[in-house]
C-alpha cells in the first residue's frame, strides 16, 4: 500500500487531500492532521464520510495489520481539530490585521478585491448574506477574482475566536496570515461535504456570463 493511498478509495493524493492516521499506545486508531506523530500511518481521503466508512468497515485494523480501538466519535473527533485549527489560525490572522468584521466593511472588502475569502455565522440572515454575495457576484463580473463564502461556525465561536461579540460577516484578506487562514477552512469545509450554495453561487456567475455571451 502506497504511504498516501487511502485505505477506503484506494486511491492515491497529495497529502492536503488526506488525513493521516496513527495507533497509540494504547491502540487507539489516533488522528495525525500535522502528519507528525512517530509510527507507521494511514491515510484516508479528507473527507467525514471517508472516515466513517473506514471506521465502520474495520478497514483501519486491515490497514495497521493489527487489533485497533476505533473511538465511537473519531469521526466528530476529526471535525473538533480541523475547528480547532481553523478558528485559531483564524484569531491570528484578526491580531495581524487579516480580518474585517462586520457586513459593511466585509462588502466593501469584497467589491475592492481585498478580500481572499468571506465567513458567515451559521446565524447570518438571508438579506445579509445576499448582500455580501451580490458584492461577490459584481467582483466576478468585473474581472476580480471569485471569492468563496463559507458558513461553518455559529456566531459565539467566531467571536470568540475574533475576540469580539455578535459577530455574523468576516472577511480575511489576502494576504499571508489570511492564506494560512484559507488552507485550513478549505479543509474544513471539504471534511464536511463543501457548499453547495457557494458552488451555486459560481454556476450561476457562470450561466450569467454564458447568456450574456449569446446574446453578444
Amino acid at each position: 500500500m502506497n504511504d498516501r493511498t487511502c485505505i477506503v478509495t484506494r486511491k492515491q493524493a497529495e497529502p492536503d487531500e488526506l488525513i493521516r492516521f496513527v495507533v497509540g499506545p494504547d491502540s487507539a486508531v489516533v488522528p495525525d492532521l500535522k502528519r507528525n506523530l512517530p509510527g507507521r500511518g494511514c491515510w484516508v481521503s479528507a473527507e467525514r464520510l471517508h472516515v466513517d466508512k473506514a471506521a465502520a468497515k474495520n478497514l483501519f485494523a486491515r490497514a495497521f495489520k493489527a487489533q485497533v480501538n476505533v473511538p465511537a466519535d473519531l469521526g466528530d473527533m476529526v471535525d473538533t481539530l480541523l475547528s480547532r485549527s481553523a478558528l485559531g489560525m483564524l484569531g491570528l490572522a484578526r491580531k495581524a490585521g487579516a480580518v474585517v468584521l462586520g457586513a459593511a466593511k466585509v462588502e466593501n472588502a469584497v467589491r475592492e478585491g481585498l478580500a481572499l475569502l468571506v465567513l458567515h455565522a451559521t446565524e447570518a440572515s438571508d438579506d445579509g448574506v445576499r448582500k455580501i454575495s451580490q458584492a461577490r457576484r459584481a467582483t466576478v463580473h468585473l474581472g476580480g477574482p471569485a471569492i468563496p463564502a463559507y458558513k461553518l461556525f455559529p456566531e459565539a465561536e467566531l467571536s470568540l475566536a475574533l475576540g469580539g461579540t455578535n459577530v455574523i460577516h468576516a472577511a480575511v484578506l489576502a494576504q499571508d496570515a489570511g492564506k494560512a487562514v484559507e488552507k485550513r477552512m478549505v479543509a474544513l469545509d471539504r471534511y464536511r461535504g463543501g457548499s453547495p450554495d457557494d458552488l451555486a453561487m459560481i454556476a450561476d456567475v457562470a450561466d450569467e456570463d454564458d447568456a450574456a455571451e449569446d446574446i453578444e
